[in-house]
């Protein structure tokens, strides 16, 4: 017996003027992972989804008024999609780099313990990537930062 569909209890959708192509960018740049795919009789993309780690994300036809493309916008983005790696950010960022993903944040350590980059992908949407290198405590946070950071666990 299969076990039964659960998604994750978060999940983004980003809208495509060509999911299609999306999809395979996605899989070949940042390694996500194709899990459903749904098509119309017109083999226009319903909705689909693709995994990374535990996480979701829905690659979507910007197909009605209220959902668009950043390159419908002038690459305009009101929201970006943050990954947290496990592991292997270096890697992460030069598998990117190589299928030609525009870097618009270099591959850097932060004051917060995290290695992280940013890029945008063909059709503009900004999607950055993290990896925890080292703890650190709010205490040395602040230090280095010069900020006043509430809530850190």
């Amino acid at each position: 017996m299969s076990e039964p569909f659960r998604r994750p209890s978060l999940g983004a959708a980003v809208y495509y003027d060509e999911p299609f192509a999306a999809l395979d960018w996605l899989e070949a740049a940042f390694g996500f992972e194709r899990k459903m795919v749904i098509t119309d009789d017109e083999g226009q993309l319903g909705h689909s989804e693709m995994r990374f780690g535990d996480s979701y994300v829905m690659i979507c036809r910007a197909s009605f008024e209220d959902r668009a493309s950043p390159a419908a916008l002038g690459g305009r983005n009101t929201q970006s999609v943050h990954v947290q790696l496990r592991d292997g950010i270096d890697e992460h960022y030069a598998r990117a780099r190589a299928a030609g993903a525009v870097i618009t944040r270099e591959l850097a350590d932060q004051f917060y313990g995290d290695r992280v980059y940013a890029a945008r992908d063909p059709e503009g949407h900004v999607w950055s990537f993290g990896q925890t290198v080292r703890e650190v405590s709010r205490e040395e946070a602040q230090r280095a930062s010069g900020l006043n950071i509430e809530g850190w666990v």
